[in-house]
């Protein structure tokens, strides 16, 4: 693998729609049962808006849109009188990630949740692991600039997000 710093690492494995995904532990600061959210006006389609997370305001992003995934289960209608994008009891989870510290604000790390539809499984790569990581070359369907590797779980394959590729500049629009 050419990434050496993914070399031995400890992951997340969870899944968006049909795909596997992992995010590094180091970034994951929490996983919470789906919350709903408050929607923000003008917020770009992939945001599903805010959440209160113990009195910290976090931004959602719904990971099927973000990946390019098809959209999970049938689409049902948005209530009509209601500042929330989905029922209470929706499906999945929310995992709440940290990124690094933003240049504009040099106030810590930025919070952030990305929606999951079930989370897997916490893997250990590295010497000894039946975990292996390869490069991240020829993965169909999946932008290979948000992808760090590709690992293999139980014969299955998942792929290592590049967690700050991919959210980082919805935090910027």
């Amino acid at each position: 693998m050419t990434d050496g710093s993914l070399v031995s690492a400890r992951l997340l494995v969870f899944r968006v729609g049909a795909l596997a995904c992992a995010a590094e532990v180091d970034q994951v600061r929490e996983i919470l049962p789906r919350l709903p959210t408050t929607r923000i006006p003008g917020a770009p389609p992939v945001v599903a808006g805010l959440v209160n997370v113990r009195g910290t305001l976090v931004t959602v992003v719904e990971g099927w849109r973000a990946l390019g995934q098809p959209q999970p289960g049938p689409a049902a209608p948005p209530p009509l009188e209601t500042s929330q994008t989905q029922a209470p009891d929706a499906a999945g989870s929310t995992i709440i990630l940290e990124l690094g510290q933003r240049e504009e604000s040099g106030n810590g790390r930025t919070l952030i949740g990305f929606t999951v539809d079930e989370v897997l499984d916490l893997l250990t790569t590295g010497a000894g692991s039946e975990t292996t990581l390869e490069d991240r070359k020829g993965l169909p369907g999946v932008d290979p600039t948000l992808v760090r590797a590709v690992g293999r779980r139980n014969g299955e394959l998942f792929i290592v997000l590049d967690v700050a590729a991919l959210l980082g500049p919805i935090l910027t629009t």
